[in-house]
């Protein structure tokens, strides 16, 4: 049966993982992860460059700007992830992201759209950004020997999952393993494809026979194995009931529509993933997109960064400003009960050193 906003898949996971921390006895968390991961699309709806080249510019000039005004409990500023589309490659509109990557305040990851492709061209189509992010732009960093990267699907369509419309193939999750993603980030959608598992950091177990591998999956416990075919990041997914008599959707979407605001913040916290002591807060944005790009530019980032210290210093937690392979890396470091916040300056050098001799 089809309820109002795909509640059917998403109800009995948001009720359970409701009824599981209200009722588990886990540990106080200590720590706030924050990734802002970017769907970032300089051409969309466009074919005009310069209007594609001018949204680049706006980000080269304002993101470095925004960037210093903030710190973290490591005393670093905020780092910026754009998922940047195969489809709309032009050398003009990566150039500054590597920049401002090699300065430490963004990084760039893989986002891509396709609709109908075989197999052999989308390994291709992949194989191919991949060497050019890495060689041409010094993008991306190798894991145990191999360039790596982590991904969002266009139209949030991961694994065919919108009924064969925006992507076409069932074993998307293996083909994206094997050509080296060390993690997916496309959830939440709140739509169709909605994973039934929420609020959740867990692996993806491909069967290639069927679309949406990803509904569930095993968890990652602090100190318990597991393993699958590719960790699932989600954002937080949930529901806002005080700002209006409906209850609103929240999915830690920034946007023109849905500006922050303290009681975003505070369910943005008491929504994410969590993996012993850390929380992992991943928003995500378009962008690229005018209206969203002039109020995230003119003032909603600062203030989600504002919002994060004030709460954090609220409840007394620490919070760290993060990529997507920050992210991933704390993730990996507090299932495996190591220190995620030792490891940070560590890893951050050995990427750079990976970029320079990759």
């Amino acid at each position: 049966m089809k309820l109002p906003r795909h509640a059917e898949i998403w109800a009995p996971g948001y009720i359970a993982d409701r009824w599981k921390r209200a009722f588990s006895r886990s540990v106080e968390p200590a720590r706030v992860w924050l990734t802002i991961a970017d769907h970032y699309e300089p051409l969309w709806r466009t074919t005009d460059m310069e209007a594609a080249k001018n949204r680049v510019r706006q980000w080269e000039k304002k993101w470095p700007e925004i960037a210093s005004r903030h710190r973290d409990s490591a005393d670093r500023s905020p780092r910026y992830t754009f998922f940047y589309p195969e489809e709309n490659y032009e050398p003009f509109f990566l150039d500054p992201l590597a920049e401002m990557t090699n300065s430490g305040i963004g990084d760039v990851e893989i986002h891509l759209h396709h609709d109908g492709e075989s197999q052999q061209a989308f390994i291709d189509r992949m194989s191919g950004f991949i060497e050019t992010l890495s060689t041409r732009h010094g993008l991306l960093r190798r894991i145990d020997g191999k360039l790596g990267f982590a991904f969002i699907h266009g139209n949030f369509a991961l694994d065919n999952s919108n009924g064969g419309r925006w992507c076409g193939l069932n074993n998307e999750i293996t083909l994206l393993r094997d050509v080296g993603c060390y993690a997916d980030f496309t959830m939440p959608s709140g739509g169709p494809t909605q994973a039934r598992l929420l609020n959740t950091i867990y692996w993806a177990i491909d069967d290639p026979s069927r679309p949406k591998s990803y509904d569930a999956g095993p968890a990652l416990i602090p100190g318990v194995e597991s393993a699958g075919d590719l960790m699932m990041i989600p954002g937080p997914f949930g529901l806002r009931w005080k700002e209006r008599l409906v209850p609103r959707i929240e999915l830690g979407e920034l946007s023109v529509h849905d500006r922050p605001s303290a009681y975003r913040i505070q369910r943005w916290l008491d929504l994410s993933p969590r993996i012993g002591r850390d929380i992992f807060v991943k928003l995500f944005t378009h962008g690229a997109q005018e209206a969203n790009l002039r109020v995230l530019l003119g003032g909603d980032l600062d203030r989600v960064f504002e919002l994060v210290r004030e709460e954090c210093g609220r409840r007394g937690w620490c919070y760290y400003f993060a990529t997507a392979w920050e992210m991933f890396n704390a993730v990996h470091d507090s299932w495996g009960r190591r220190d995620p916040v030792a490891n940070l300056a560590m890893k951050a050098a050995q990427t750079q050193f990976d970029r320079k001799f990759s």
